[in-house]
């Protein structure tokens, strides 16, 4: 067959797939009940422009030979942000400014049910408890009006309304939109799981929320953006809810608001340096002129160690993002946002393999204009995604004030411990049952504990401390020790008499 009739013919099966999926999602609108009609139609056309784009893109969606390091303007440090002080009339610009948290995930990888959200990070503190705690000790300090806004997912969303009672009292208005519900598709066939558009008993499995670059469309398409908008509301700090250094930067947003060159700027991305831990985070590149995020997905195979070094891509995206609320409109009412889809496989409970279509929230930098990046402290990217993460923000090297964690002025160097706790310690109430209280870590530089060991009350650890249980065996860490550059192996004992 010749290159022509080869590519006529991959065209063909490609509108025949479309039409099919196009049945297919007609078929599922027709279960919708009368209210959730409207709603069910835009999640489903949603889903198939994605689809249509899906088919559409093949292989790497970057061409490795364009990409280039960013213009030395185009990311600014965070030092330059902040020597320009602050104006006298912040609480002006403060009262333009939203809060939106990503709060679409579970917390099933580290054993809990319901929204990660809802898990105690830090004296009975949840994530959702510090983030209301940081922006009523704003609005309070500089009597504003800074609203919250979650992003909820159908997962998380019935949970986290019940939650959002009991700030009533709070002085922060919190407002909560929903991510959309797209349909998981066969990774054989490519057509929908779903036979109809409940998501309980067999098709629990079946649906699954777009990922964060959902927000614009949801965002937009759920009524708030345009009320905001109305209310003066100029811009929106994104950031993800389990990232506790994400807070409320003034120098940022003053940088936003009083630009130095009197260009508005509709996109900061803050980034950070990247430490051996961070190889596989998103970095910015200029493309073809714009500022692009590129995430290790996109990378050809050939690159990726590449894409990893430390030496050539030294910083990786936070996904602290500061948005323009009147340019998100603009864009969405143009179509014109245009993120690189994400292809994520997963296998279900019963065996069959499905892919689902996704796009991350800040691939739409360059869709913005005069993007910007910020090389952020460290600090500002302090994510808990495992219990290994908890048990740092739980300790001493942080102290909690307002909802908000530093780290602790009694630690000698700012960088913080590399922690692995195995797998022993992986689900929230394992890892709090190892722990009689969380050991004093003000002076540890690294942590390994692998196998069933468990500590005893004020513990002290120093230096690098390596502790090995080997199948069959336990250690228990006596109350009151010591480690200080130790390796702990074998089997220790300590029982009750």
């Amino acid at each position: 067959m010749s290159q022509d009739g080869a590519s006529q013919f991959q065209e063909v099966i490609r509108q025949e797939l479309e039409l099919s999926v196009k049945k297919e999602l007609e078929k599922i609108l027709t279960t919708a009940p009368s209210h959730e009609f409207e709603h069910t139609k835009k999640d489903l056309d949603g889903f198939r422009k994605l689809f249509h784009r899906f088919l559409q893109e093949k292989g790497p969606s970057v061409d490795w030979g364009k990409i280039q390091r960013p213009p030395e303007d185009s990311i600014q440090p965070y030092e330059k942000i902040k020597a320009r002080g602050l104006p006298d009339n912040i609480s002006s610009v403060l009262n333009k400014l939203v809060v939106v948290k990503l709060n679409g995930g579970l917390g099933t990888s580290m054993g809990c049910k319901g929204p990660k959200s809802l898990i105690g990070v830090r004296n009975e503190n949840t994530f959702l408890d510090l983030t209301v705690q940081q922006i009523e000790h704003l609005n309070k300090t500089y009597n504003t009006d800074v609203p919250l806004v979650l992003m909820n997912s159908f997962n998380t969303d019935e949970d986290t309304k019940k939650i959002l009672q009991k700030y009533n009292h709070c002085r922060v208005k919190i407002y909560t939109f929903n991510q959309s519900r797209y349909p998981r598709i066969n990774k054989e066939s490519l057509l929908p799981v779903a036979k109809d558009v409940s998501y309980s008993g067999e098709n629990t499995e079946a649906w699954y929320p777009p990922g964060h670059g959902d927000i614009y469309a949801s965002f937009y398409n759920s009524g708030l953006l345009d009320t905001l908008i109305g209310e003066g509301k100029e811009y929106i700090f994104v950031s993800n809810i389990d990232n506790l250094g994400a807070t409320v930067d003034l120098y940022i947003l003053n940088h936003l608001m009083n630009p130095p060159n009197g260009k508005p700027c509709e996109f900061v991305m803050e980034v950070t340096n990247k430490t051996r831990a961070d190889v596989k985070g998103g970095t910015l590149t200029q493309y073809e002129g714009k500022l692009r995020l590129v995430e290790i997905a996109q990378v050809p195979k050939a690159h990726v160690d590449e894409f990893k070094s430390v030496s050539k891509f030294k910083i990786f995206n936070t996904n602290n993002l500061w948005i323009s609320l009147a340019a998100v409109k603009r864009l969405q009412e143009q179509n014109a946002i245009d993120m690189e889809i994400i292809v994520n496989p997963k296998t279900l409970d019963g065996g069959l393999n499905v892919i689902q279509l996704e796009t991350a929230v800040g691939a739409a930098i360059k869709s913005f204009e005069n993007s910007l990046g910020i090389n952020v402290p460290r600090s500002r990217f302090l994510p808990v995604k495992t219990t290994s993460d908890l048990l740092l923000v739980m300790s001493n090297l942080y102290s909690l004030n307002a909802g908000s964690l530093t780290m602790s002025e009694k630690r000698e160097f700012p960088t913080v411990p590399l922690v692995k706790l195995g797998s022993s310690f992986t689900k929230v109430q394992d890892y709090l049952r190892r722990f009689e209280s969380i050991p004093d870590m003000l002076e540890l530089d690294h942590l390994t504990v692998s196998g069933d060991v468990t500590f005893g009350k004020n513990v002290s650890l120093k230096g690098t401390v390596i502790i090995i249980a080997n199948h069959g065996d336990r250690i228990d860490i006596p109350p009151g020790a010591v480690l200080e550059n130790k390796i702990v192996s074998g089997n220790l004992r300590i029982l009750d008499h």
